[in-house]
């Protein structure tokens, strides 16, 4: 079942979302690629827009924002997880040698959030549930359903997080090369190094959404203007994946899993 109808654990990715240049442009292609529905939200939001799957939450896509005298932070798809107590989050993050970008903030009614960087660099954030929990769709076609970090210190990651998430750690026997992030014995995520990625790739919390075919999901974004950094492969007793940069930059992965039995 792929409705999200109990709250996240604490330590479980529970949203993601695109900060991009050109929202409209965005909307448009994820609209076209991955079927979702979305339209510029209210100006007091900063027009932060909620995209939808068959009328359910599984993304957001907003505009970034312009800092006078910084430059801009490129396009990039931000993964977050769930805090009971962001205030705490915090604090566990400064503690533990990562940096907070975004200082905990409420957002309306909806929840408070933050947004860090981990010790090696990579960006993620932190979501407090108050009105809104998170995706109420995940695990289908259009819809989250991987996370993995990419860090060139797996052991570093693994203790970091630990300490700021709550999250354990230990072998994934089904993806040998990757070690899994754990919420109450459940895998919630991966981490895995940084050998085989393209040199110069950045630290970072790669998101990963279901289709029903990798193949022509490649072959819709090429079409639309985005990149391909990995051409589709195949995972044993997993299924087949590839990773894409959207038209603005934007990396993110698509994954279509083998049936089960």
């Amino acid at each position: 079942m792929s409705e999200v109808t109990t709250p996240y654990e604490p330590g479980t990715p529970c949203w993601t979302d695109l900060m991009v240049p050109n929202q409209q442009a965005a909307l448009d292609f994820y609209r076209d690629l991955l079927g979702w529905q979305g339209e510029v939200g209210p100006e007091e939001f900063g027009g932060y827009s909620m995209c939808t799957l068959r009328g359910k939450a599984v993304a957001g896509i907003m505009k970034t924002p312009e800092m006078e005298g910084q430059p801009s932070p490129p396009p990039a798809w931000t993964t977050y997880f769930t805090s009971a107590d962001a205030d705490a989050t915090q604090a566990a993050i400064n503690a533990n040698g990562g940096k907070v970008i975004v200082p905990v903030a409420d957002v309306g009614t909806i929840g408070r959030m933050l947004v860090a960087a981990d010790p090696q660099g990579a960006v993620f954030g932190v979501w407090q549930a108050k009105d809104f929990a998170g995706a109420q769709i995940v695990n289908e076609p259009g819809a989250l359903v991987w996370n993995q970090l990419q860090t060139p210190d797996v052991d570093g990651a693994r203790a970091f997080y630990k300490a700021a998430l709550g999250l354990d750690s230990g072998p994934m026997p089904e993806l040998p090369e990757f070690v899994g992030f754990q919420v109450k014995g459940r895998t919630i995520g991966g981490v895995q190094g940084m050998a085989n990625l393209p040199e110069g790739t950045p630290p970072n919390w790669l998101v990963n959404f279901s289709v029903d075919d990798v193949d022509s999901t490649v072959d819709a974004l090429v079409r639309s203007g985005g990149n391909v950094l990995a051409p589709a492969f195949d995972m044993e007793k997993i299924g087949r994946m590839a990773v894409l940069q959207d038209p603005q930059g934007g990396v993110f992965a698509v994954v279509s899993l083998a049936s089960a039995g």
